[in-house]
């Protein structure tokens, strides 16, 4: 690379990594906000909230790099624009289209990480997630006891709260479920959780309390005193779910005849080949008039990829439904974006005038 390639690249790397990392910022903040409510609502552990929110991030990275990239070519070349560096390129023979040289270098970088990040990093991160969400509702399922909180047992039949809980001791404890028409109050002052490693039966020992049995809306309630009482927890069985197509590997897709995995595998392959035309067509949209300001065509740059994404949407909606062959896919879009691409391009590299003016002769 020349003096002149690895400042291009330099300079577009550098805006390319600011508007990634604002982005990146500005979502996980987000984000973070919504895995603390999960955590809160039990549907995660408490202590797996940073693991979730790490492996949510290369998830989110993935879809960040490629808006990223296109908004870091054009904010790049806007201000050689602003600053007629591109006008003294131009006077020195370098158009556009040479300027594809170190933007294809860092495309080419680019590509290579969101390829990995895309088909083997992300899918494995879904499934970590998945992972954890599934463990958090096993461990609620088997009673996740807290201080001074009520708590659904066996699948939202019994009811308990404890005052306070140290570890599998709980104090001042109160328990309600049902037993067929009756209902069965439970008021204890201590406890203990025991889990039978054998069958993982759930078992409360309660001390030194009151068992009140009764209909409702009826007088006839019988009251027991104990000093011990043992109560099961009748743990439901282990709903299956089957395996969510953003968790699989490049290899099951492959494998798949299912028109929801084809459209997964083309999803993510579509990833690093975006980069290639977004970066074709960043180059004309960021070129400005002499008196149009720096960021002039930012928002047809932003326009033109909220198009591009959201028909990429479309197309894959069209391929999991089989409305679309899988050798059409997705991959129509980037043929026709690129297409554009290389003809806005062409035409501001001045090649139509070139052609036009050989035929003439």
């Amino acid at each position: 690379m020349n003096l002149l390639n690895r400042y291009i690249f330099r300079e577009t790397f550098a805006a390319w990594l600011v508007v990634t990392l604002v982005l990146f910022v500005i979502l996980m903040s987000n984000q973070f906000a919504e895995i603390l409510e999960d955590a809160a609502t039990n549907q995660i552990p408490k202590d797996a909230v940073f693991a979730v929110f790490k492996l949510t991030s290369l998830q989110y990275v993935t879809v960040l790099v490629p808006i990223g990239f296109f908004l870091g070519i054009m904010l790049a070349l806007a201000r050689l624009n602003r600053d007629s560096e591109m006008v003294v390129m131009a006077s020195c023979g370098v158009g556009s289209a040479q300027l594809l040289g170190p933007i294809t270098v860092l495309t080419l970088f680019l590509a290579s990480v969101l390829a990995w990040l895309s088909l083997v990093s992300t899918p494995d991160a879904s499934s970590q997630i998945e992972e954890i969400k599934q463990k958090a509702r096993e461990n609620l399922e088997v009673g996740v006891l807290e201080s001074g909180a009520f708590v659904n047992l066996d699948s939202g039949n019994t009811i308990m709260y404890a005052q306070n809980v140290d570890g599998d001791e709980i104090f001042d404890v109160f328990v309600q479920f049902k037993d067929g028409q009756q209902v069965v109050v439970v008021q204890a002052d201590r406890g203990e959780r025991v889990v039978n490693t054998e069958n993982d039966q759930l078992v409360f020992i309660l001390y030194n309390g009151r068992r009140y049995e009764g209909i409702p809306g009826e007088q006839d309630f019988r009251v027991i005193e104990f000093q011990e009482h043992g109560m099961p927890v009748v743990i439901g069985e282990p709903v299956v779910q089957e395996k969510l197509v953003t968790t699989k590997t490049v290899q099951e897709l492959v494998l798949s005849d299912g028109p929801e995995d084809h459209a997964e595998l083309q999803w993510r392959l579509s990833a690093p080949i975006s980069l290639f035309v977004l970066s074709v067509i960043a180059l004309p949209l960021s070129r400005s008039r002499p008196r149009e300001g720096r960021y002039a065509r930012l928002g047809i740059g932003i326009l033109v990829y909220v198009i591009y994404a959201n028909t990429l949407n479309i197309a894959r909606s069209m391929v999991a439904r089989g409305e679309v062959p899988f050798w059409l896919g997705v991959w129509w879009v980037h043929i026709l974006l690129g297409f554009v691409g290389l003809v806005l391009l062409a035409r501001e590299s001045g090649w139509f005038s070139r052609s036009f003016l050989m035929v003439k002769r």
